[in-house]
């Protein structure tokens, strides 16, 4: 140990002679020099400099050396985390959009002038309700006119078959009186069908959502006339890449995030397509939505589907996992040394399964209440000696 003090105080000895040497009054000061312009006395006073930082390095690395040899080695300072199970869900991310089977316009079925509208925007209508009238152009009046004929000819069949009942008159006779009725119920019932396509009803229960053509309008068969949507029954639909396709099922949760709402609610997949769209690789799913009135049909959600969940999973930081030459991958543990003078570092290879921000579940090579290195994990060496901030 004297002979250790006595060489730093030499070490420290030289290095005050050096500085003093360094501090000649009578040199003339750099921006001097600079501002004098001369190229030779530059380089000579760059050279001097030069030496005396290379002369103070070695003195500097010679005293660190004196250091280390004066101080014990208490180990690396780091920080450890006691491995532990826990619940892990995996969740993947993917955007979607809101829709509803029930989003249809309304066209007409017959050309005519639109003489009535029964409704207004926002109000809730049943299924087969009349939302229009069209001008019939005179089917009404024609209707009445077959109904009377064919009242005529059922009741000349009717006395027909009486009498063929009985054996009187030619089976002609009933013949024809029996196709002069049904042609005449026949004529009716297509007429009634014509004319029924002038009321324009609704397809299925739900809220006019818009009133497209006012009336008096002449309208034309494919001529938008009213906006029908039901908001009771939306769903989201997204496209999921097909590598999830054994994991992303019917009966998942899903968390949905709704940007412009700023609302979050829960969920399930309803469905799962059957085809592989071979564009982009993908599948189509449909996300149940809950009852909301502030859901509209085309919004945008944002899902989160837990598609894999373990129960007795170890989770760790990625920020502690390093990699060699070869690939694998490993982190530091803690454990006493034989002698009982402390604690070492051990390095662990591991195999890691799937990530969750800036966690990892690790599926093997560590085991519960493993003293795993967080602080420091990424300087350590394998079998160094280390001390906690817990020991400090």
């Amino acid at each position: 140990m004297t002979q250790n003090i006595k060489f730093l105080t030499v070490v420290l000895s030289a290095l005050l002679l050096v500085s003093c040497g360094n501090g000649n009054k009578n040199e003339v000061p750099v921006a001097d020099l600079i501002e004098e312009g001369d190229l030779g006395k530059l380089r000579e006073r760059r050279d001097a400099l030069n030496a005396d930082q290379q002369a103070l390095t070695s003195q500097i690395q010679s005293l660190d050396a004196a250091i280390q040899k004066l101080e014990p080695d208490q180990g690396a300072l780091i920080t450890t985390h006691t491995v532990n199970d826990t619940l892990f869900k995996h969740y993947i991310e993917i955007q979607g959009d809101v829709k509803t089977d029930q989003n249809v316009i309304v066209y007409p079925e017959y050309q005519g002038t639109l003489t009535r509208v029964y409704v207004k925007e926002g109000q809730r209508v049943r299924k087969g309700q009349i939302l229009g009238k069209i001008d019939d152009g005179g089917l009404s009046s024609q209707l009445s006119q077959l109904e009377v004929q064919a009242q005529l000819a059922k009741t000349t069949f009717e006395r027909q078959k009486r009498l063929w009942d009985q054996k009187i008159g030619s089976e002609i006779q009933y013949l024809q009186a029996k196709t002069n009725y049904e042609s005449s119920e026949n004529a009716v019932n297509q007429l009634k069908q014509q004319l029924a396509k002038t009321n324009v009803t609704a397809p299925f229960s739900g809220i006019v959502d818009e009133v497209i053509t006012d009336q008096g309008t002449v309208v034309t068969p494919g001529q938008g006339l009213f906006r029908v949507v039901n908001l009771g029954d939306m769903f989201i639909e997204a496209q999921i890449p097909e590598r999830y396709l054994p994991t992303v099922i019917e009966g998942k949760d899903v968390e949905i995030f709704f940007p412009v709402l700023g609302k979050t609610v829960t969920s399930k997949v309803k469905q799962t397509g059957n085809y592989i769209n071979p564009d982009n690789r993908t599948f189509r799913i449909e996300v149940a939505v809950p009852k909301d009135a502030d859901v509209k049909p085309n919004l945008n959600a944002r899902l989160k589907i837990n598609d894999y969940t373990a129960e007795n999973a170890i989770l760790i930081p990625l920020n502690v996992i390093s990699e060699d030459a070869n690939g694998e991958q490993y982190v530091y543990t803690v454990v006493p040394k034989e002698d009982g003078s402390g604690d070492i570092a051990i390095r662990k290879n591991i195999e890691t399964g799937l990530t969750q921000g800036d966690i990892v579940e690790i599926t093997s090579g560590l085991e519960l209440n493993d003293a795993l290195v967080i602080e420091g994990a990424r300087t350590v060496q394998d079998n160094q000696k280390v001390r906690t901030l817990e020991n400090q």
